[in-house]
């Protein structure tokens, strides 16, 4: 299973609820076309369902899809919501080149695996820890050619190799 749908998985309701509601705009969650279309709603009519409910569903239905894409970017836009500055921070100490956390070419532009163990180290001081794993996590999907990633965050999380 890829790192972001295992990540995914091993949220319990409220985090995953409180990503739901951070990526919430406007009454819609970030999965309520995909919930509306499963419980045969109209788009409109999704928002009379409490925002917990939503989340719960979506999150059935992204799983059971096994979306890891879907799964990244849904955690990934989180990441960025919510703390920006801890992506840039990482792909500054470790020599990517991005545009305000955005790295437009991730095959050719690998972070310097030398400096990811102090650049962690360091986003750990001044980050929730959490955080920091949740990146790592999207750090294994983003470059798995780098191994210490996916090694790094299952350490961290406790989650084995699915």
């Amino acid at each position: 299973m890829q790192p972001t749908l295992q990540h995914l998985a091993s949220l319990d309701e409220d985090q995953f609820l409180a990503v739901y509601e951070t990526l919430s705009s406007q009454g819609f969650g970030p999965l309520d076309g995909e919930v509306a279309k499963a419980l045969k709603f109209r788009p409109q009519a999704i928002r009379k369902l409490p925002l917990a409910q939503r989340a719960k569903k979506g999150r059935q239905l992204l799983l059971a899809a096994r979306n890891a894409e879907l799964a990244y970017e849904l955690l990934g836009t989180y990441l960025f919501a919510t703390k920006r500055e801890l992506v840039t921070d990482f792909l500054d100490a470790t020599g990517v080149e991005h545009e305000d956390g955005v790295v437009e070419e991730t095959h050719s532009n690998l972070p310097d695996a030398e400096k990811i163990p102090a650049a962690i180290a360091e986003l750990d001081k001044k980050y929730e820890p959490s955080l920091v794993t949740l990146y790592l996590c999207i750090s294994a999907q983003t470059w798995p050619e780098i191994e210490s990633f996916e090694r790094l965050w299952r350490e961290r999380s406790g989650l084995t190799a699915a």
